[in-house]
């Protein structure tokens, strides 16, 4: 017994002095001691688990090279090869944190994003549509946003002292012509597209991606949903007219189909609320939409959309250089667009995302002078008289061809280059007061190239990098545009960002064709970002600096038009913006509060110097409220815009100087719009029916304050006449109904 004591005695001890001690600590890449990390011998049962300061320790008998493995959660794995062959080993273990979409910093400098699901987005798709002065229109609700110019003279996104034709929108990666229904003088036009057919929407206020271009202010990138959820129906009536749709989604929820049509006539609007204008032909607008949707093998989807629209409009307005006499406009408009997307995940990460887009646009425009009695008049003396008697028929054909690939990495890095190709031919014919006619035609096509990757390399730091390269054909020139964005997160909830790109546009089309070589305009965008994001809360600062070189100036040509003569404007815009979102102090109210400042001037088109343009606002400010009543399933909205006066001028040219003047010079009226709506959500029959209804109440500028945009002038300069709204107010009634989906828990949901 004695012997066999021994023996085990001896054993543990040889056992023992076999073992070795492997210690260590543990720390994250900013070098903080991490603890419960588990660190083990691979394959074996030996490990420790780290303490509060991040230090192991723990034996083993295993001999030669081993691997010492880490992990954690939020980390990526760790191994490390280690040769066990003393009798202590010491070993330091860095963990990079593992980048992944719940904790990673969001890029979003320069960018306002409305998604009901992206982290990150500002507003949600509700938001748009219950915005009291958007009247569900997109684009109008950005203008209570940020960076957007309360412009109501003109339709589009007048964006950090850029114009309208600055802004560019894109649906499904491919750039729209003619988003905005064609319109008359001095009165800004909606968009022809419904908010509802898209699930995710980006408003790009400065240094937008390298995927896109021809745009030296902003870009809005919208993108159309997928399938449906299932099958269903809609029908609405107001007070401007009616219009309907169905969607269907096939059993296998593989597919679907939808289609919806819509008749606008404002004539009971109009006898109603009495209209500047006169209107001879009440605006009448027919238009309808077909999609197609297919899943493909791999989780790709292919989809398709056909839009069609028909414009007829017609009214007098007063002529400013006479006493008695009108201007009798009519417009006709014949417009359809049509987008084909597919999006297909590879092998090896790879993903294609392809698109063509086809879009025709045809306006038939007339102009008559016409005494009281509303009879065309000639007159010749004075000779500008007689140019008030014209037509103008345009007929634009646009295509666009864009395929991009990406490939995913490490995390959420990516790499994506593609390549664009468009083609746009446009036509012209202008006959004048005696019959004498001519035409224009003018033709382009435009190739790009495109490069651009996200890197992430924690989850508190990242950085977009592209360069975007574009070949015209119209001006045969190149060019390249750098893009770089940073993004770093400060705390849980805040972060940091900077954004730089160059970016180049064509000159506009109404100042085209030209006999001059010209070169692309440019611009350099420079912007700084602070943003706290809880969910709840939200507070965006952002500092910009804009510069400008290469902007067109004019000049006229032969037949007495302004066309484009040569890249000699520059100009700058400059300014601070901020954005605050709150959910959270008053219960059951949503609001928001923008303001931005911008300090701009230009010296483009005809201007004789550098001054700031007429469509930027040195101050303006938003404020939007929403209160839901859960029982009532009603929700209050009230808007509130304004912005300080805009400068207006007259420019002529001076023989004596032989250049052109500021000839009388001033700045309107600070602008005020007040606007209220009230949504009513019943549930239509049984609730095990998903019928429901939303009755829309809405009124615009609801106290009829005072608005004057801009002014005319007359053709001597003796005279000016205030551009105003058509009407003092206007209000909107309507009842939406959806059959086959219940949607009253989403707009309850969205604005808890």
């Amino acid at each position: 017994m004695k012997l066999l004591f021994t023996l085990c005695l001896l054993t543990l001890t040889v056992a023992a002095k076999a073992q070795v001690k492997i210690t260590g600590k543990v720390l994250d890449n900013k070098n903080k001691p991490l603890a419960g990390i588990s660190i083990v011998l691979k394959d074996t049962y030996d490990g420790a688990t780290t303490d509060s300061a991040g230090n192991f320790s723990f034996s083993t008998t295993e001999k030669g090279e081993q691997v010492l493995e880490a992990t954690a959660s939020g980390y990526r794995p760790y191994e490390q090869k280690i040769n066990i062959n003393a009798s202590t080993i010491t070993v330091t273990v860095i963990l990079k944190e593992l980048v992944t979409e719940l904790k990673a910093v969001v890029i979003s400098t320069g960018s306002f994003e409305a998604s009901d699901k992206k982290k990150g987005a500002v507003l949600t798709d509700i938001d748009i549509v219950t915005t009291p002065s958007a009247n569900g229109d997109v684009t109008s609700a950005f203008k209570s946003l940020p960076g957007a110019q309360q412009v109501g003279e003109s339709e589009g996104l007048f964006v950090r002292g850029g114009t309208a034709t600055e802004s560019k929108i894109f649906i499904d990666g491919t750039q729209v012509n003619n988003f905005f229904y064609s319109g008359t003088p001095g009165i800004a036009q909606r968009g022809r597209f419904n908010p509802f057919l898209f699930k995710g929407t980006v408003f790009s206020t400065g240094g937008y991606s390298a995927l896109y271009g021809q745009a030296l202010s902003s870009a809005l990138i919208l993108e159309s949903k997928d399938l449906p959820e299932k099958s269903e129906a809609d029908l609405g009536i107001s007070v401007v007219g009616i219009g309907g749709g169905l969607q269907h989604l096939a059993k296998d929820k593989k597919s679907s189909w939808g289609f919806s049509a819509n008749y606008t006539n404002l004539i009971l609007a109009f006898n109603v609320i009495k209209q500047k204008q006169d209107y001879f032909k009440i605006p009448v607008v027919v238009d309808g939409d077909v999609n197609f949707r297919f899943k493909t093998k791999g989780g790709g989807i292919i989809k398709l959309y056909s839009y069609f629209s028909k414009t007829n409009v017609g009214n007098r307005t007063n002529d400013i250089d006479s006493a008695g006499m009108k201007n009798a406009f009519t417009l006709q408009n014949v417009n359809q667009y049509h987008n084909i997307s597919w999006k297909q995940p590879l092998k090896n990460k790879w993903k294609i995302n392809t698109g063509i887009s086809y879009s025709t646009n045809k306006d038939d425009l007339g102009n008559e002078l016409q005494n009281a009695n509303n009879v065309k008049q000639i007159i010749t003396t004075p000779a500008f008289y007689a140019f008030k008697n014209f037509s103008l028929s345009t007929n634009a054909d646009f295509l666009q061809n864009r395929i991009v690939l990406e490939k995913k990495l490490n995390g959420l890095s990516a790499i994506r280059f593609g390549t664009e190709l468009s083609h746009s031919n446009e036509k012209s014919a202008y006959t004048l007061y005696d019959g004498t006619k001519f035409s224009e035609t003018v033709k382009e096509t435009m190739i790009a190239g495109f490069g651009e990757s996200d890197i992430y390399i924690t989850n508190s730091l990242a950085a977009k990098v592209g360069v975007r390269a574009e070949h015209s054909q119209l001006l045969n020139k190149w060019n390249a545009a750098p893009r770089a964005s940073l993004a770093y997160q400060i705390s849980k909830y805040s972060s940091a960002g900077f954004a730089y790109g160059i970016f180049y546009q064509n000159p506009e089309r109404k100042y085209l064709p030209t006999g001059t070589l010209l070169n692309f305009s440019q611009a350099a965008h420079y912007i700084l970002q602070y943003q706290l994001l809880t969910g709840v809360q939200t507070l965006r600062m952002e500092l910009f600096y804009k510069k400008y070189d290469d902007l067109y100036k004019t000049g006229y040509n032969s037949n007495g038009r302004e066309v484009a003569a040569n890249n000699n404007g520059s100009g700058y815009a400059k300014g601070f913006e901020v954005f605050w979102r709150d959910k959270k102090s008053i219960k059951s109210v949503d609001y928001w509060i923008s303001y931005s400042y911008l300090d701009t001037k230009r010296d483009f088109l005809n201007f004789p110097s550098l001054t700031q343009p007429s469509f930027a606002a040195r101050h303006t400010a938003a404020f939007v409220f929403k209160k839901f009543f859960l029982p009532w399933k009603t929700q209050f909205n009230l808007s509130y815009n304004f912005a300080t006066g805009r400068p207006y001028y007259r420019i002529a040219y001076d023989n004596n100087q032989n250049k052109n003047v500021f000839t009388d010079k001033g700045t309107t009226i600070n602008y005020n719009s007040c606007s209220f709506s009230v949504n009513y959500l019943p549930t239509i029959g049984r609730k095990d029916t998903k019928n429901f209804a939303v009755w829309v109440l809405g009124i615009n500028n609801v106290l009829g304050q005072n608005q004057v945009y801009t002014y005319n002038y007359s053709s001597d300069g003796t005279r000016k006449e205030a551009v105003t709204p058509p009407s003092k107010r206007f209000v909107f009634i309507g009842c939406f109904l959806s059959f086959g989906t219940d949607r009253t828990q989403d707009a309850i949901n969205n604005n808890l």
